[in-house]
């Protein structure tokens, strides 16, 4: 077969290195995209500065078994992808550095594996090719640069796949069998969809059905061990935590155990509260968008595909996995983009030796080239109507800034982007679509990972507000806050106190009241437009907007002279919580 005329314009040279040559070099241009950008900015909510403080609040107390946040229990997820952000704080001292560091290595094991994977199924072209076009999907490589859970569950499912592939379709390779349901078990106590891999002994099982000739050797009575492993793993964390929460007995724990255990797996499946999104949400809002443009690519490579998996069993199996992950994540109300990240790699190493050996259908190039010359001109118009002061940009950066500097500098980062792709377009109008796509690609997130972070930087952390607010409370001190974000817990360099993440706002209120009453100088931080029934507004200070909501700082001049009591005295202070920024 002809090879693509993608793979035809790489230097031939590329493939003429060895095996460990060639991955080397892949992962070193995978590394500058990576970790461009790591210590330059700060966690960004909404989840980065909540696993952040977990972490730094593990290496302060030295109490790993169990997430605490603003020293409460944190019963949202399994302490895996903490323990990781902790050990990097604990090990370099810095946190800017720390909470970005453990995606990045987990999205160069993915695509180590899905190199590795590529070379042993077909050749090592097929696996360069898969690492490109994994690289390409921007759901990859935005994950990869956040410190998000998502991209490091993947990672354990991408190894958990590779485990079973290694066995099923090179094997048998017991050892990697094994291996890959210990790493389901890693996956579950890092955000509990990592038994999901287990899923494609369905689509094996229905093609040893069709076809008893297949997987001798390998799908035997020994395959039924492989949960053991996974839940022996699972085992090393639960049992101590059980122990731990009996052991200690109070209501808090007991609460957090069963949160962990059942509120956050089959509650939160079956009956989400969260993100409710109708059963299409995937195949209309996330698929087309976040994996462009491999799902382009798969409808015009369907006729190689369909040829494909007649005589090569990995191709159906796979997708089929693909199919019952989306099946999966369709079925729960609650749906968010990111879910799907893990069925990304397999989908990479289905269409890599497709397009290594044909062409896609004549009508891809020339939607590519159309898209990237639309988008490329779109960010450069975005980029001229700031720098005029548009008033619907206005209106939207007001909510996180007024000062109109910002607004101009972000209009020519957008425009630069812009230039970038058009000068890509043309510059190497010769080259093939996809190939200039992904340098393109590789520009924007350069560029994000630098120019990018440094204007978002001050936009998106609450240090302003805070530091307004600092001025006015004396040496020694104390902050609180109702109704807290995990940013401002992290960011403060006061000692931070707040009245517990599961009480309702009335409780809040009695409870803050109370404590300002008892403790001097205390100051209580507030989003305006909360409602403070122990509380008047009156003679506040405005401290400043962060994160869309203006805040004021309340002094004891605001409180009211009488407040119903709490029902129960909850407060939880963090003792300078910012010093990390020092």
């Amino acid at each position: 077969m002809p090879a693509c005329p993608f793979v035809r314009h790489l230097p031939d040279t590329l493939f003429n290195l060895s095996r460990n040559q060639l991955l080397l070099l892949l992962l070193a241009i995978a590394a500058v995209v990576f970790f461009t950008g790591i210590g330059l900015r700060s966690p960004w909510p909404a989840d980065e500065p909540r696993f952040a403080e977990v972490a730094r609040e593990m290496v302060a107390s030295g109490q790993w078994l169990i997430p605490m946040r603003g020293g409460e229990f944190y019963p949202d997820k399994p302490p895996v992808f903490m323990w990781s952000i902790a050990f990097f704080y604990w090990l370099t001292g810095n946190l800017k550095i720390a909470f970005l560091l453990p995606n990045a290595l987990c999205s160069l094991l993915t695509l180590g594996l899905v190199f590795d994977l590529g070379t042993r199924l077909w050749n090592q072209r097929t696996g360069a090719i898969a690492v490109m076009l994994l690289m390409l999907a921007p759901q990859f490589v935005i994950q990869a640069q956040k410190a998000q859970i998502d991209a490091m569950v993947a990672c354990w499912i991408a190894v958990a796949c590779y485990g079973l592939i290694r066995h099923f379709f090179t094997g048998p390779a017991w050892g990697w069998y094994f291996v890959g349901w210990a790493f389901m078990g890693l996956g579950i106590i890092t955000k509990g969809v990592g038994f999901l891999p287990a899923l494609m002994l369905i689509p094996i099982l229905i093609m040893k059905l069709r076809d008893r000739a297949l997987f001798r050797g390998t799908l035997t009575w020994r395959c039924a061990l492989g949960p053991l492993a996974m839940l022996a793993v699972v085992a090393a964390w639960l049992i101590p935590m059980v122990l731990y929460v009996n052991n200690l007995g109070t209501e808090e724990a007991l609460a957090y155990r069963n949160n962990i255990l059942f509120k956050q797996t089959g509650e939160r499946y079956a009956d989400s509260w969260g993100h409710i999104q109708p059963w299409y949400y995937y195949l209309t809002s996330v698929i087309p968008s976040l994996w462009f443009p491999l799902p382009l690519l798969l409808l015009a490579l369907i006729r190689p595909l369909s040829e494909t998996a007649r005589y090569r069993p990995i191709i159906p199996v796979l997708l089929g996995w693909i199919a019952l992950v989306i099946v999966f994540f369709s079925l729960s109300p609650g749906k968010r983009g990111v879910y799907l990240l893990p069925a990304l790699p397999m989908l990479a190493l289905i269409l890599a030796p497709l397009l290594s050996a044909q062409k896609p259908a004549r009508w891809f190039p020339p939607i590519l080239t159309g898209l990237q010359f639309l988008l490329g001109v779109a960010l450069m118009a975005v980029g001229i109507l700031a720098w005029t002061d548009h008033p619907r940009l206005v209106e939207k950066v007001a909510d996180y800034s007024t000062d109109p500097d910002k607004l101009h500098e972000a209009g020519t980062f957008i425009f630069v982007i812009g230039l970038a792709w058009l000068i890509t377009l043309f510059g190497f109008w010769r080259s093939r679509a996809i190939g200039r796509l992904f340098l393109a690609m590789m520009i924007t997130w350069l560029l994000l990972g630098t120019w990018g972070y440094r204007i978002l930087e001050p936009l998106r952390t609450p240090r302003n507000v805070l530091a307004a607010a600092e001025q006015h409370i004396p040496a020694g001190g104390q902050l609180g806050m109702i109704d807290f974000r995990e940013q401002f817990l992290l960011f403060s360099k006061r000692d931070f106190t707040h009245f517990s993440f599961f009480t309702g706002r009335e409780q809040e209120n009695r409870n803050a009241w109370l404590w300002m009453k008892e403790t001097p100088d205390s100051y209580l931080l507030v989003a305006d437009q909360i409602e403070l029934p122990c509380f008047t507004k009156d003679g506040a200070i405005p401290v400043g907007t962060a994160h869309r909501d203006n805040y004021l700082l309340l002094s004891d001049e605001q409180m009211k002279p009488g407040c119903t009591p709490p029902d129960r005295i909850k407060r939880f202070t963090t003792p300078r919580p910012g010093r990390w920024l020092d």
